[in-house]
Parts: C-alpha cells; sequence; structure tokens
C-alpha cells in the first residue's frame, strides 16, 4: 500500500485486500492526507492478523517516519492496552519493522525490488517517490511533488507512471491565498505529463485531483495531459485496476 490516506481502508477491503494481508506501507511523506489512516491501519491489521507469531509490518518512508509511527501507537496506547488485556491471544503492541530511506534499493522480496528517490514538495521535507519493479515491469508512484530531476532519473524508462496532479489554472483564481499556495508545491496536469513524456514511460495514470474531478469533466483533464504526453493516460479513479506488462 502506497500512502495511507482518509478512508483507505474501505478501499482496499473493496479492493478484495484486508489489512492484515498487506506486504508493506510505503510513505511519500508526512502530510495528512497521506497519514490520516495510520493508525487505524495498524490496530485493525494488528487484531484481524490470526498468525500465531504475526510478522511486523515493514513501514518505508522518508526521516520522520519512526517518529510518527511512534506517536501513533502512543496515541492508541489506552485501546492496545484494553485489547491486550481482553484477549490472551494478543500479548504484545502491534508488530512494526520501520524503515526512512531517502534514496537508494529499499525492498528486495520475492521478486519485487523498490527503490526511493527524493521528490521536491519544500517546504514538507524529505519526500520521496517509489520505483516497484517486478516480473519485469516497473512502476513509479510520485507522491507530492512539482518536476525534479531525481523524480525523472528514477521514472526514466519505466512502464507506468502514478502521478498527483492538480488544476493550477483553477486554484490560481481562488480568493483564498491558502488555496492558492496549494500551486507552489504540487504538479499541474501538463507538469505531471511532461515529466511522463520524459521519462518515456508507456502509461500516465493521474490522482490526488485538486480540485476534485467533477463528472463530465474527464476528458478536459485527459485533454490537457495530452498536450504534453504521447501514451495512454489514465484518471487514478478510487478502485480503478490497471494492468502494467513489461514492454516487448
Amino acid at each position: 500500500m502506497v500512502d495511507c490516506g482518509r478512508g483507505v481502508l474501505q478501499r482496499a477491503t473493496a479492493a478484495g485486500v484486508g489489512a492484515a494481508g498487506l506486504s508493506a506501507l510505503l510513505l511519500t511523506h508526512l502530510h495528512s492526507d497521506h497519514i490520516a489512516e495510520l493508525g487505524d491501519l495498524l490496530i485493525t491489521r494488528w487484531v484481524t492478523d490470526f498468525a500465531p507469531d504475526p510478522t511486523p509490518l515493514p513501514i518505508i518512508g522518508p526521516p520522520g517516519t519512526t517518529e510518527v509511527v511512534q506517536a501513533m501507537l502512543k496515541a492508541f496506547g489506552h485501546d492496545i492496552s484494553y485489547r491486550i488485556a481482553h484477549h490472551a491471544d494478543l500479548t504484545a503492541p502491534p508488530p512494526i519493522d520501520v524503515h526512512e530511506y531517502t534514496e537508494g534499493q529499499a525492498w528486495d522480496r520475492d521478486g519485487v525490488t523498490i527503490r526511493v528517490a527524493p521528490t521536491d514538495h519544500r517546504p514538507v521535507a524529505p519526500t520521496i517517490g517509489f520505483r516497484v519493479e517486478a516480473a519485469g515491469a516497473a512502476v513509479v508512484l510520485a507522491g507530492d511533488t512539482v518536476p525534479c530531476a531525481t523524480l525523472d532519473q528514477l521514472a526514466a524508462g519505466a512502464d507506468a507512471l502514478v502521478h498527483t496532479a492538480i488544476r493550477k489554472d483553477i486554484l490560481s483564481r481562488v480568493p483564498q491565498q491558502r488555496i492558492k499556495d496549494v500551486c507552489d508545491y504540487h504538479s499541474s496536469v501538463q507538469e505531471a505529463a511532461a515529466t511522463a513524456q520524459r521519462a518515456g514511460v508507456s502509461t500516465l495514470i493521474l490522482t490526488h485531483y485538486v480540485p476534485p474531478l467533477a463528472p463530465g469533466q474527464e476528458e478536459q483533464w485527459r485533454a490537457l495531459a495530452a498536450t504534453e504526453f504521447s501514451g495512454q493516460i489514465a484518471l487514478g479513479d478510487d478502485l480503478l485496476r490497471v494492468q502494467v506488462r513489461p514492454r516487448q
């Protein structure tokens, strides 16, 4: 699972994956909308994993992740103590295994490798993107970022790029400065598409729409992306499945 925003467990359940079935959690950064349900995920995985010796959940994120995870467990401390007191087979807090990275290989297991590189979401720092490779295919998950050379390098030659995108043309006209500020550290649709084009990926998957993509606007968003990207464009609505195949 990449990032852990609000509603993520309900969406995972709808996709057929329970919390106990997760092999790892990858966090691009520590903004609230990317970690809002971290506590729920940790507790739910703990109480729904019935293995006699549960495997710790690997959590891979930027520096600061350990502090956030420990604070979350502390916040749920009463809940954890109640459950240990009530259930004889729960004898310890949720097992976790946190690893912090800014770049380099972060995972090599069961035929899957994950590489990390820094992105640019300042003043949020550090932030990271992930390149996941398996069965000959590579998918890059950019997280929140403006265009940057390190993301270009991470995405180079990948088969798909999952990239957040905002409509700067809309947000720049909103009267509230706090809303306009969102433009400072996110990529527009066109900028995300240009990153995909420079990297030479086959498929661009847009996510994290700001403002929300209203029904009937889909072709407008695709058309904006198509001004900069010549490959396949997908709009990453909840529960969308995209099959990524390695290039022949």
